[in-house]
């Protein structure tokens, strides 16, 4: 759990980006603008530029949905699927604002009904998770996240069969939690699996095969396997070159592995080469 000093710096922090947030109104535009919304994310001049805002700003207004939550559980109680689908929406604006704890005790609460309306295998749960594992990444609880991300793996496979490209991405998203936990041969089993799913549903050349690859020879750098990081490399750049072609930040990024790639083998020359043409695609797609 969080200390009370880093919950203090977190509650200080807030105050103060609260306190810094210019107050520019919504409507108008008009600097300094006195009329905040009770939910603190946004200004008004008055009541009238408050008014003409409210179709669109009540969409994403929590205090608003927090008060509408309330009535519907006085209506409803508290396993009904409209307040479960009312607290995910509450658990992603809370997300959106950085209200982390916030964020996690509506997740918390929409997971835990919709266990009970439509059981542990549904997309919806395992979506959930899903949000559940980002909200304690964002916190730096990667245990917690990583613990929530092998549910989500869990129930993927449940709904969709032990191959799938949910599963592949899944398990490819996983990999990367255990890169952070310094898990890294488990992480290199995961993404190949990741990888060998990927290829066998889809093809070699499919986006999400270059960019996975290029997590791979970013791991296996990690490990000082410097000839598998230079092949892996190679792969990832030729894959992403096809799947994207030679004008995007795909590509150049691809290319920037390859160049640090053939960098640690000491062939400065051809790094030098891939290095120079991503700046080139760099110049032409961002004049």
């Amino acid at each position: 759990g969080q200390s009370s000093i880093e919950g203090n710096r977190a509650n200080g922090t807030k105050r103060m980006a609260e306190l810094e947030k210019p107050k520019i109104c919504g409507t108008c535009g008009a600097r300094d603008a006195p009329l905040k919304c009770p939910c603190k994310s946004i200004f008004y001049c008055n009541t009238a530029c408050q008014r003409a805002d409210w179709a669109m700003h009540r969409k994403v207004c929590v205090f608003d949905l927090e008060r509408k939550l309330e009535r519907a559980r006085s209506r409803l109680g508290n396993e009904d699927r409209e307040i479960g689908e009312a607290c995910a929406d509450l658990g992603l604006l809370y997300q959106k604002q950085d209200r982390h704890a916030e964020a996690e005790e509506m997740y918390l609460e929409a997971l835990r009904i919709f266990g009970v309306v439509e059981g542990e295998g549904s997309v919806l749960v395992a979506s959930l998770m899903e949000s559940l594992s980002r909200v304690y990444k964002e916190q730096g609880r990667v245990d917690d996240s990583l613990r929530m991300k092998k549910r989500v793996v869990r129930v993927i496979r449940r709904v969709y069969g032990r191959e799938h490209h949910e599963v592949a991405i899944a398990i490819h998203d996983l990999a990367c939690l255990l890169v952070m936990k310094g898990q890294l041969e488990e992480a290199v089993d995961k993404f190949e699996e990741a990888h060998a799913m990927l290829v066998s549903l889809h093809v070699e050349d499919h986006q999400l095969v270059g960019k996975l690859l290029g997590n791979l020879s970013y791991v296996l750098e990690l490990q000082g396997k410097s000839e598998q990081v230079l092949a892996v490399a190679q792969k990832s750049h030729e894959v992403t070159l096809r799947a994207h072609g030679c004008d995007s930040d795909d590509t150049v990024s691809s290319l920037l592995s390859l160049g640090n790639a053939y960098r640690d083998q000491g062939m400065p020359e051809e790094a030098l080469a891939r290095l120079e043409e991503g700046l080139e695609i760099v110049r032409r797609i961002h004049p």
